[in-house]
């Protein structure tokens, strides 16, 4: 199957990723599978090699034994960006006067703050608690935010905080919605993430708010990270583009979870 033109970012990032999933990748697959020439490949993954992704094997690769890393922070805001901003866009239209809000550090839930209505930002009129601290700076530029900032261990990788401290604070409190991200979304696995800890903040998040909605565009359908979040029906809403496969689509909302395309 060849898949959609990518960007040389997404398309390695996608490298890595099934290099995970599969356990070894092949040059010819992924020569057919992009529709790009082998020498492009062989970069890729010597790239990918450079920065402890993979390991390289005679014409392909395989994972590198205990690493689960995924994209960092940096690495995944630089993908899909502007399906990342319809779906922020339209996640932020949820958000109303008074709300108590749960974000995870996902690059999606990012795009949410960023599209929060004006009238929204200033004190008292919403107020916000997260682990991620790529989204607490962005709230922190607005007139008197009211913001909650989790503390815990920080990973870099995440630029979020996680742990023990992390869920101690989550447990004493109750949110309107849950906005959350996702590593991979099946039918069968639910949504995943590579990170344990990662996965506790999510989980609890989803467990402490009267709504969950899931915000992830449509790469992540049918992948499967290492560690499960939350089964497809724990989620109220969720929020995607409309490259999202409609079979997958459909039996989510046979499920009775709400699909917003955009």
């Amino acid at each position: 199957m060849v898949m959609n033109e990518t960007s040389a970012a997404e398309r390695r990032s996608l490298i890595a990723q099934m290099v995970i999933e599969k356990g070894q990748v092949l040059v010819s697959d992924l020569v057919e599978m992009f529709n790009v020439s082998e020498v492009s490949i062989r970069r890729d993954l010597t790239l990918l090699e450079e920065s402890r992704r993979l390991k390289r094997v005679h014409g392909g690769a395989i994972p590198i034994p205990g690493n689960f890393r995924t994209d960092s922070f940096e690495e995944k805001e630089k993908l899909h960006n502007s399906a990342k901003e319809r779906i922020g866009q339209v996640a932020a239209s949820l958000i109303q006067q008074g709300n108590i809000l749960l974000l995870d550090s996902g690059t999606t839930t990012l795009q949410i703050v960023r599209n929060t209505p004006v009238s929204l930002r200033v004190s008292n009129m919403i107020n916000m608690v997260t682990n991620s601290m790529p989204l607490a700076q962005e709230v922190l530029t607005w007139p008197s935010p009211n913001l909650t900032i989790l503390g815990g261990i920080y990973l870099p990788d995440y630029q979020a905080t996680v742990g023990p401290q992390t869920l101690n604070q989550l447990q004493e409190l109750t949110a309107d919605i849950a906005f959350l991200g996702t590593d991979g979304l099946t039918m069968e696995g639910g949504a995943t993430t590579a990170n344990v800890l990662m996965a506790e903040v999510d989980r609890m998040m989803a467990d402490h708010a009267r709504k969950t909605v899931l915000v992830t565009d449509s790469s992540k359908f049918g992948r499967k990270g290492f560690v499960p979040v939350k089964a497809v029906s724990a989620y109220h809403t969720i929020i995607t583009d409309n490259g999202a496969p409609a079979e997958i689509v459909q039996a989510i909302r046979d499920m009775g979870v709400e699909v917003l395309l955009v």
